[in-house]
């Protein structure tokens, strides 16, 4: 799917940059799930006599020019596929093969990738580190064709609105196809709300709206967000509800000392213990109270800068 603008940031406010280190947090995480390097070793996938020589400088040429290229499968991993051609191999990642749906259980997984091995790919570079022998290839990305990657990078903005299709969702956040570059919308700007796992919000071959954040053309990067696409439920709280106030709730964690409740989207308050009427000689605040449980509490305080909410249990529904 080709991105599209679709409008400017929020009331003009620009967004706050991503510090570079999270990039190399988030990458981190993700290697540990499908690094070539890591997999490879742990299980060769191509017999050693078949690697060949990197012309590197030839791969830097297929990257800075956005260059569609065609590879031979050679092997696979859990990860993804080990591809080769005169003076270049690299890796494909599973997220960035067209065939692979998500979900799959591990047999179908391994079925369907080592049905690939013998095949030619067409494919585009979109990392090239020689220093680490890094060559990371995506037939997603060539779907949008040559040159797309250049005009994507020099038509975003940061804090502008763009349209893209979910391709993986991981622990750490959602991947999301642009046109041609991948965006990377990190757990923590998925929702103003807690987030258990980022597939709670969005689902693979899912279309979203994001909001850019940082854009890196040299390293292919742009970060994106959803929550900030929605003013910060906490500023506005003091003018929605006051102390005092009895106000409907969803009970969305339960603790040792109390319960979360959640108010709405973004906002959520604790119900202490102690505002809670538990039978005789029960401790156990599971017996009366689950999670997605209507209830009706009392607002007690608000403490919007530290984004703490003090609600009493008032009854049940």
């Amino acid at each position: 799917m080709l991105s599209k603008r679709v409008g400017s940031n929020l009331e003009g406010e620009a967004p706050e940059y991503v510090d570079e280190g999270w990039w190399s947090a988030v990458l981190a995480d993700e290697d540990a799930y499908q690094s070539p390097k890591k997999e490879i070793a742990a299980k060769p996938v191509a017999p050693a006599s078949s690697l060949t020589t990197v012309d590197w400088d030839r791969v830097q040429k297929l990257y800075d020019q956005d260059e569609i290229i065609q590879l031979n499968v050679q092997g696979y991993n859990r990860g993804g596929l080990l591809v080769q051609g005169d003076a270049i191999q690299g890796f494909v990642p599973v997220s960035h093969l067209l065939d692979m749906p998500n979900g799959i259980d591990e047999e179908e997984r391994r079925r369907r990738l080592a049905s690939y091995v013998g095949q030619t790919l067409y494919l585009k570079v979109i990392e090239c580190e020689s220093a680490l022998e890094r060559i990371v290839l995506s037939e997603r990305a060539a779907q949008a064709g040559e040159g797309r990657r250049k005009e994507l990078f020099q038509s975003l903005k940061i804090g502008e609105k763009v349209c893209g299709t979910v391709t993986n969702v991981t622990e750490f956040g959602v991947f999301v196809d642009l046109g041609g570059v991948e965006g990377l919308i990190h757990v923590s700007e998925l929702s103003w709300g807690r987030v258990q796992h980022p597939q709670e919000i969005l689902k693979v071959g899912q279309d979203v709206q994001a909001l850019v954040l940082q854009i890196s053309e040299e390293n292919s990067r742009v970060a994106l967000s959803v929550k900030r696409l929605h003013n910060n439920p906490w500023e506005t709280l003091v003018d929605r509800y006051n102390p005092g106030d009895i106000v409907p709730a969803t009970i969305t964690a339960i603790m040792r000392f109390g319960a979360f409740a959640r108010l709405e989207e973004g906002v959520e308050g604790l119900i202490h213990i102690s505002t809670i009427n538990l039978p005789n000689d029960q401790k156990n605040l599971d017996v009366v109270l689950h999670p997605g449980q209507e209830v009706q509490v009392k607002i007690l305080h608000i403490e919007s800068e530290r984004r703490r909410l003090g609600l009493g249990l008032v009854t049940l529904e």
